[in-house]
């Protein structure tokens, strides 16, 4: 078992960003980006040791519990490659954990939201891990890759993870195992399996699947992450096989993207954030992110609440993606029907720049009844106003292309 202080159980409240401090490149350690008053260190990921080294090291900024560049090409060349081509980016930030011992498959299956006995081999799938009233403690992706099972987790939300999960081995034959020494890159975009063909590296069809690989005599774990707009990515490897994996990427096309625009693009995506979009206080059908859960799996900690919201059949406000007309607002902007009655508030929201016209979109927690209305929203930045409306399906983004 792994034994974790009791300091780090902490209430983290919803914050406004991922993104908050920045620092120069030759900083080691600043405030917990999900805590400002936390006294725990963010680490550099490897990539922004190595971008370090540059003639001109890009900025840092703390993204997720590590500290990343925030940017490192033009807004709209970053925003070009992951819409219409093939951006590579830092994924320096994730962490994973072997789940070891007889009862591996049984415990964990009873941990978290989603499926973990029928998983196919080197197949993964999102989950929420929640506390006996239901409400999300966090969230974490769970891969079968036979005969081990593993975790990934974002920095910011390891340890106390970790410390939670713990706490639940308690005659059980489980081991929680970090897997230290490891990184990873991530690949996106539409063009992203090309460049992954160029390195002769597997381009996976199905999202939430994994393949292992060996370039140039270095092993590389190949991921097909989850993604609305675009394909993504993830190659894990050890760190110091990052200096060589990042060169031969950029070399194949892909174009370096720092973590604002990833952010913005994730927010396109309508792709929730923990302790940003999704807080301590959340209950899992208020995500709007069923792809997490699992009705037929068996009971886990949390699942009569699960069971009954889902025999109910509704929540009273639920997160919705959002587009925006009108400046961009910062989390916890109101959002106002006709008439003055408050419906609910922005999370996160962020402007993607493109060549042809920015286009801005939100992510907002809305009341249930005045999100089925479909009527639009206003809101407030400064001193300015917009307007917001749900969106139904993910944004078409290809008449923001503009001329090649």
């Amino acid at each position: 078992m792994r034994t974790i202080s009791a300091a780090n159980l902490r209430t983290e409240p919803r914050k406004s960003f991922l993104m908050n401090e920045t620092a120069t490149p030759q900083a080691t350690s600043v405030a917990h980006p999900m805590d400002e008053t936390s006294s725990l260190a963010t680490s550099v990921t490897p990539l922004a040791t190595l971008l370090a080294q540059a003639a001109a090291p890009p900025e840092l900024t703390a993204y997720c519990g590590a500290m990343t560049p925030r940017k490192l090409d033009a807004p709209e060349r970053e925003t070009a490659a992951l819409a219409f081509g093939a951006a590579v980016h830092d994924l320096g930030w994730l962490r994973r954990v072997a789940v070891r011992g007889e009862d591996r498959f049984r415990w964990l299956n009873g941990m978290v939201t989603n499926t973990v006995n029928k998983l196919a081999a080197n197949a993964g799938a999102w989950n929420l891990v929640l506390n006996a009233k239901g409400h999300i403690q966090g969230d974490l992706h769970v891969w079968r890759e036979d005969p081990e099972l593993s975790l990934t987790i974002a920095a910011d939300q390891y340890d106390r993870l970790l410390a939670h999960l713990d706490r639940f081995i308690i005659m059980d034959d489980v081991e929680l195992t970090p897997l230290s020494g490891e990184t990873a890159l991530g690949l996106a975009g539409p063009l992203a399996a090309d460049v992954l063909k160029r390195l002769g590296l597997p381009a996976l069809d199905k999202p939430l699947t994994s393949a292992h690989a060996v370039w140039n005599e270095l092993k590389v774990r190949v991921v097909r992450a989850y993604g609305l707009l675009a394909p993504h990515y993830e190659l894990w490897t050890q760190a110091d096989g990052i200096p060589a994996l990042w060169k031969a990427l950029v070399e194949a096309n892909a174009t370096p993207v720092g973590a604002a625009s990833l952010d913005a693009f994730r927010i396109a995506e309508g792709i929730p954030a923990y302790g940003i979009d999704i807080a301590e206080h959340d209950l899992p059908q208020e995500t709007s992110q069923m792809r997490a859960l699992s009705f037929n799996k068996g009971c886990y900690i949390g699942q009569e609440i699960v069971e009954r919201i889902h025999s109910r059949g509704s929540v009273h406000r639920r997160l919705r993606p959002l587009e925006l007309l009108g400046p961009v607002p910062a989390a916890g902007a109101e959002l106002v029907l006709d008439g003055g009655a408050v419906a609910g508030q922005i999370t996160s929201a962020a402007e993607l720049i493109f060549a042809a016209g920015n286009r801005s979109f939100a992510l907002g927690m809305i009341r249930e009844d005045a999100g089925m209305r479909n009527q639009p929203f206003t809101y407030t930045a400064g001193t300015a106003t917009g307007t917001a409306r749900i969106l139904a399906a993910p944004p078409d983004l290809d008449a923001s292309r503009g001329k090649s």
